[in-house]
């Protein structure tokens, strides 16, 4: 199989692989640089960038935008012809802020989910900057793709379709995660490539669609791009990477997690999330952990009075390797990670996948 590029309007990616954003402080600079070099797409996380600054607590806001826009600038010094996207959730505080910065900082790509990112058009307006929504159905590209077109006479430059088998917060219910009701991920590509050829016709433009949750291995991401996806998302397997920003007691966790280690659980901001189960999980479940009083304030959905644990708490200390007093999220086959690899590797891995898998042939 010969490997298409990805094309998000002006920007192609000489590889359709695009890593995903991954908070906090997973993937900054250091590990969307690596990728950009590649020739994939490197993706910053947006969230609480600035959580290793000395004035972090004192003045948040600032600091997060002032980091995010270092990490833009070394990730551009790193790989100057890369291309370079950021992550920036909706249920974010500081969203606007984030979105403005990035696009200051003329960022190629700016992804957004955790909720519907429908002012991102009026945000980006007059820049370069490409924005792309990740979703989690046919219904949510719909309304975005309506609401966009009817407001700002804009529709997507492209859309990440992310399925139940991803890591961090979900966009599914209990239910939909039950194993009978969950739906393939190439089922949810069909359809929304079905939703958004309205507005193709209407914009007279390609809406390319990517493919996230689960995907492992260069056979899976041939198998999406045959079902028509444009690219593939991959989170977890570029945690295990040298490049990856994380601490080297975050990376073990990955290495360490079997298949009964991963977890679904009830995120303090009113989302399912998958996780890798441990102590501080257990207690969280048991009822034991408390509340800290809350000097974040990063996520709107959250209530700290009501909520069993700070999760912007959790995650920094998580990213440093302080497991007592947090933990990590990944995606469902993080158990089939064993070793850590460059980036370089592993995407030489993938292309090698895409190249040479062949289908078996099905018994009629």
């Amino acid at each position: 199989m010969n490997i298409p590029e990805l094309k998000i309007g002006d920007i192609v990616a000489r590889l359709p692989i695009i890593q995903g954003g991954m908070g906090v402080g997973i993937s900054l600079s250091g590990l969307a640089s690596a990728v950009a070099n590649c020739g994939g797409i490197g993706v910053i996380s947006g969230v609480e960038t600035g959580f290793n600054q000395p004035n972090y607590l004192k003045d948040k806001a600032n600091e997060n935008a002032k980091a995010l826009k270092y990490h833009i600038q070394r990730a551009r010094e790193l790989s100057p012809k890369g291309i370079i996207g950021v992550n920036i959730m909706v249920a974010l505080n500081n969203f606007k802020d984030m979105v403005k910065e990035a696009v200051r900082e003329n960022i190629d790509i700016i992804f957004s989910g955790a909720g519907l990112p429908l002012e991102l058009p009026s945000l980006v307006e007059n820049s370069k900057t490409k924005i792309v929504p990740i979703v989690s159905s046919a219904k949510a590209a719909q309304t975005i793709c309506r609401y966009w077109d009817r407001k700002n006479n804009y529709c997507p430059d492209a859309i990440v379709v992310e399925g139940s088998d991803a890591g961090g917060h979900l966009g599914f219910s209990e239910e939909d995660l039950q194993p009978e009701k969950r739906r393939p991920l190439i089922e949810l590509v069909k359809d929304v490539l079905n939703t958004i050829k309205v507005f193709e016709e209407k914009y007279l433009k390609k809406i390319p669609v990517i493919a996230a949750g689960g995907v492992f291995t260069g056979a899976d991401i041939r198998e999406l791009l045959n079902a028509g996806a444009n690219g593939v998302q991959l989170g977890s397997r570029f945690v295990a990477t040298y490049e990856c920003d994380a601490s080297q007691e975050f990376k073990d966790a990955y290495l360490q997690a079997s298949e009964e280690d991963i977890e679904i659980i009830k995120s303090p901001v009113g989302m399912l999330g998958r996780a890798i189960k441990n102590k501080f999980l257990e207690a969280v479940s048991k009822g034991e952990r408390t509340p800290p009083r809350c000097v974040y304030h990063c996520l709107r959905p959250c209530n700290p009075r009501k909520a069993p644990y700070c999760i912007a708490d959790a995650l920094i200390n998580a990213q440093r390797g302080n497991f007592e007093k947090g933990f990590a999220f990944a995606g469902i086959n993080v158990h089939r990670i064993n070793k850590i690899v460059s980036v370089k590797e592993l995407m030489e891995e993938l292309v090698q996948g895409i190249t040479e898998y062949q289908p078996v042939p099905s018994r009629i």
